[in-house]
């Protein structure tokens, strides 16, 4: 690996380095093509997303993604912690659900991890990689299109570097400004909320239990995290907190203090978690889902929040893209010998995401749909809803291999397979 672009033509150029882009440049690194990531933020700065304190949740299928290209016994090793089971409630209604780990037949239905453990064991790997250039801290200025190549334009902030590259790649999240520059149409959609995220310590043990709590102003998801605080000889097991909050209300909870914070937090939830203490620093993100009408244009593709965001409830965003990340590293590999970013080539990426991204995002934004209404008849349908879900165990069933990742047509990375077999 090289920090420079002395290399004047790549097969891949990847415009974003955070934990979709650089998943891509491993799973693309076993493979012999020439790949440069361009990423805006120094790898340990604080401004790197994928070294922030933020967690996620993986699916199975993106464990097995991150087996096949050799990165979750690191992962694993760092800090990835299972979730056994997942109880999802309404608030003030008597409508819950309990989904296991044995539902689905696997040992667990995802895991926990921190996105900076996520980041560093990407990074890492690209670092050993010799076919994989990074250009980082350093942006795409310029991408100009073309029938046989893009000319890509990369400004350090000190000097501007014009190369070329069979496809562009774009992995610069949800505030992309090179899908304007290419053409690429986004359609977007305001919630009208934030999440707020922190890390909570609790007074009982979580074995591996996350909840999903409906209330008035949307889902709030504990998810349970390994590596418990030390302080005094005693240890406590900790959860993240995804708290749905509308944009009125945002203020008002963001300014509480701690204790204020987890009393109310405490009323919200209710004690079926345990007694909730030590929050961390709060922070708050606006909510919205967006897509792309096609994120293909030429020889340019848009991956991961690039090309869609979802709401957080289910957790299935991240995951989202990985599952992009896998799809497309499968195509280019069996692209030999046509031309990679050819039209058919792309075109096999677009019908191969297609289905699984419409399904992802109709099923999250239908899910916030369903519980946001108030309405009495609604109401008590959602209830018997969860109910049937609890005492069916083909519903849930159903409902695992979708937040598992497992219900579409699956990439061999999806399944834990290497490119080559």
């Amino acid at each position: 690996m090289t920090d420079s672009v002395a290399e004047q033509e790549f097969d891949v150029v990847i415009a974003g380095g955070g934990l979709v882009g650089a998943s891509l440049a491993v799973a693309l690194g076993a493979t012999g093509k020439s790949i440069l990531v361009v990423e805006p933020a120094a790898v340990d700065s604080a401004s790197q997303p994928s070294y922030d304190e933020r967690t996620v949740a993986l699916t199975y299928s993106s464990r097995n993604i991150f087996t096949a290209i050799g990165v979750w016994s690191q992962i694993e090793l760092a800090g990835a912690e299972p979730i056994r089971d997942i109880h999802i409630s309404n608030k003030g209604h008597f409508g819950q659900a309990h989904l296991s780990a044995q539902h689905a037949g696997t040992s667990a239905l995802g895991y926990v991890v921190p996105t900076r453990v996520i980041g560093h064991c990407l990074w890492e790997k690209i670092e050993q990689s010799e076919n994989i250039s990074t250009c980082c801290p350093a942006t795409v200025a310029t991408l100009l299109p073309g029938d046989d190549h893009c000319r890509v334009v990369v400004n350090n902030g000190k000097t501007s570097t014009s190369l070329e590259s069979k496809l562009v790649v774009l992995a610069d999240g949800g505030r992309s400004s090179l899908n304007q520059q290419v053409g690429l149409h986004r359609e977007s959609h305001g919630y009208d909320h934030s999440a707020i995220l922190c890390i909570v310590s609790v007074d009982r043990p979580h074995r591996g239990r996350a909840y999903e709590r409906f209330t008035d102003q949307g889902p709030l998801a504990l998810l349970p995290l390994g590596k418990p605080d030390q302080e005094n000889g005693e240890s406590m097991d900790r959860y993240a907190v995804v708290w749905t909050t509308g944009n009125e209300q945002l203020p008002a909870r963001m300014e509480l203090d701690d204790p204020g914070f987890i009393s109310t937090l405490q009323l919200e939830f209710g004690d079926r978690a345990g007694n909730f203490s030590r929050p961390s620093a709060r922070k708050a993100y606006p909510l919205n889902k967006s897509s792309l009408d096609n994120p293909v244009t030429g020889r340019v593709v848009a991956i991961g929040n690039a090309a869609h965001t979802v709401h957080p409830v289910a957790g299935q965003g991240f995951n989202l893209g990985l599952r992009d990340v896998a799809w497309l590293a499968e195509i280019i590999h069996d692209c030999a010998p046509q031309d990679i970013g050819a039209a058919a080539m792309m075109n096999r990426y677009t019908s191969a995401r297609r289905d699984d991204t419409r399904m992802v995002e109709y099923f999250t934004h239908s899910l916030i749909e369903i519980f946001a209404n108030q309405h009495q008849p609604l109401s008590l349908a959602r209830n018997i809803g969860l109910k049937a879900i609890e005492y069916c165990p083909p519903a849930k069933r159903f409902l695992l291999k979708r937040t598992m990742g497992l219900a579409s047509v699956g990439s061999r990375l999806a399944l834990g397979l290497p490119l080559e077999i």
